[in-house]
């Protein structure tokens, strides 16, 4: 496969992990914004789709992992460490759902955080505008929830902060595609 079609994985990896979050919301009509997790969607006791969610986070995860293995760490060498290691992270929250209690919760903040870390290393190492918006977006997303500025359940923040992420993985995989045209 060409560096060209590979550059394109980080687009491939967010469309997978927010199909199989939609698919899931979907199909799940218990599921609250003001009350759940979307864990709660990949509790392989609880859900129904939680093969769904739960395969789609790992999925996610690999090809973002391929991706920035393969193509980021040139764009971004040291973005990529933080970048493999969310993504990583990403396959644990499929891998661990919340039958595995106080873990899932652990990988779940771990997470969270690295995609912190990975916008705060990106505005650097690139000088990016976007990398600044991201971590701006996630911080403050986390802020106003643990506030209580606004009520909604923690699927709220979960979803406006990996957002704020893909947002700059697009953007990036975007630029790398174009660049080797």
């Amino acid at each position: 496969m060409s560096q060209k079609k590979i550059s394109l994985l980080g687009v491939l990896g967010v469309l997978i992990a927010y199909i199989a979050i939609g698919f899931s919301i979907m199909f799940s009509p218990w599921f609250s914004w003001h009350h759940n997790a979307l864990s709660d969607l990949g509790h392989s006791l609880k859900s129904p789709v939680a093969p769904v969610f739960n395969f789609g986070l790992q999925t996610a995860g690999l090809v973002v992992l391929v991706y920035a293995i393969v193509i980021f760490r040139k764009h971004a060498k040291y973005t990529s460490y933080f970048l493999i290691f969310s993504a990583f992270l990403l396959q644990l929250i499929g891998t661990f759902d919340e039958v595995y209690g106080f873990l899932h919760l652990v990988v779940s903040v771990l997470f969270f955080i690295s995609i912190s870390f990975t916008s705060i290393f990106y505005t650097i190492e690139k000088k990016s505008y976007k990398g600044v918006l991201s971590f701006t977006i996630i911080v403050l997303s986390w802020m106003l929830y643990g506030l209580k500025i606004y009520n909604a359940g923690i699927a709220v923040p979960e979803t406006i902060s990996s957002l704020a992420v893909a947002f700059l993985l697009v953007s990036s995989s975007v630029k790398i595609y174009l660049k080797n045209t």
